[in-house]
């Protein structure tokens, strides 16, 4: 098990819908890197837990350009009232 703490900003990616993600920051690739294979279900995402302003939720980090991006489900999003561009302290346990 992995738990990780970190602060990030909010991005979006806009497909036909837009998706609004939390990028894990740099400085803990590498932890996520040594335990993705015993967490991952496949097609690389990793299973995940995480709390943003005492919000618990489970989803799955997306590998992209390096790093891992945490999705933020609109129920999410809507109960911390947090949007694109907003500063955020995510907690996450990964392979709990």
């Amino acid at each position: 098990m992995l738990q990780v703490t970190f602060h990030t900003t909010i991005i979006e990616w806009r497909g036909p819908a837009p998706f609004f993600y939390a990028p894990v920051p740099s400085q803990h690739v590498g932890a996520i890197e040594r335990i993705k294979k015993q967490a991952s279900y496949g097609w690389g995402v990793i299973p995940v837990e995480a709390a943003i302003d005492g919000v618990v939720f489970t989803t799955s980090l997306f590998p992209k350009d390096g790093t891992y991006l945490l999705p933020l489900k609109l129920a999410v999003r809507k109960q911390t009232g947090v949007t694109v561009g907003d500063a955020i302290d995510v907690e996450m346990t990964i392979g709990g």
